[in-house]
């Protein structure tokens, strides 16, 4: 239920924090199996004293406040994060504003003033690469080191591996770019997803036979251009599809649109927001002579998408509903 997950900001009034929660601390771009971990340390601690885990993040991501003109892929926007960390069993997150003040704030004045001051922790989890405070000074060792005279727990996470290979934001963020949609699932836990609005397109797909909901995704994604096999999710009905994420090369090679044919659909969707989770990258986008190859290939697609869907057929992210304080 939304009310067992509570989302608390800078702005919510001080009553609205229980005092003596557990934090697992994060950017938690993604929420991956290396989060997920440090996730679960929080729990079992928090279990282990009776006390409820929360997640501590902040927004914007300090990439972006740090380095403003560089473009910065993020695997999951605060609302996507939030309904991942919604879904871990977490009872709820704390949002910090990362701005000028807290991007000045050093490590102890952060650990004092946010921490023990502020949200009264009593244990913290945190993954063996994470840092905070002004330079970046704050360590998971500065963490363990204060726990004894702060009367606070410590757990620090080490890192997760796949195939021998550590599960990292920006290893996800590379799968994406390669059309590596196995590799990043798997290091996600779960198929990688977006939620966007149905915007008015051009509607050839229509005319093609094969009308479309179209997305525009964050200028800065970098999934890589090509067709997908997804499941797309319309409130808490599922739908198999196929979908190009690209330039229309045959058309307009225009600005970059996610185009989503949604399987055994009749409606409109223009204006309704959709969940579309990648489970299969089927090839490259191509230019095509002339439209009957172009609906040919489209034929081909939607079948070579079945039966990739059919292999996945519970292939959908656990998403929670946060509620905001």
């Amino acid at each position: 239920m939304a009310s067992e997950f509570t989302v608390i900001r800078d702005s919510s009034p001080p009553a609205a924090t229980p005092k003596g929660m557990v934090v697992a601390m994060g950017n938690f771009d993604g929420v991956h199996l290396g989060h997920r971990a440090v996730i679960d340390a929080a729990r079992r601690m928090g279990l282990a004293h009776g006390r409820p885990a929360f997640a501590v993040t902040f927004e914007p991501h300090p990439r972006s406040y740090f380095s403003p003109n560089s473009p910065q892929f993020r695997l999951t926007d605060e609302a996507a994060k939030l309904r991942l960390l919604a879904a871990t069993g977490l009872a709820g997150a704390v949002v910090m504003a990362f701005d000028k003040q807290r991007a000045q704030t050093t490590a102890q004045d952060f650990i004092h003033q946010d921490l023990i001051e502020r949200l009264g922790i009593s244990g913290i989890a945190v993954g063996y690469d994470f840092h905070f405070g002004k330079g970046r000074v704050g360590s998971p060792g500065l963490l363990v080191t204060e726990a004894p005279r702060l009367g606070i727990e410590v757990d620090v996470q080490a890192h997760v591996d796949i195939a021998e290979r550590p599960v990292s934001s920006s290893a996800i963020r590379m799968a994406l770019a390669e059309g590596q949609i196995e590799e990043a699932t798997a290091m996600l836990g779960g198929p990688w997803f977006i939620n966007g609005e149905v915007i008015h397109g051009q509607k050839r797909g229509r005319d093609l036979g094969y009308p479309t909901a179209n997305i525009r995704l964050d200028k800065n994604c970098g999934l890589k251009h090509g067709i997908y096999a997804v499941r797309v999710g319309l409130g808490d009905r599922r739908f198999d599809g196929v979908a190009s994420f690209g330039r229309r090369p045959t058309f307009d090679n225009g600005a970059p649109l996610l185009e989503v044919f949604l399987f055994d659909f009749k409606g409109d969707l223009y204006g309704s927001r959709l969940d579309v989770a990648f489970i299969a990258f089927l090839r490259e986008e191509l230019k095509f002579d002339g439209l009957d190859a172009l609906i040919r290939q489209m034929d081909d697609d939607s079948r070579a998408a079945r039966e990739r869907l059919a292999a996945s057929p519970d292939a959908f992210p656990k998403l929670g509903s946060p509620a905001e304080i």
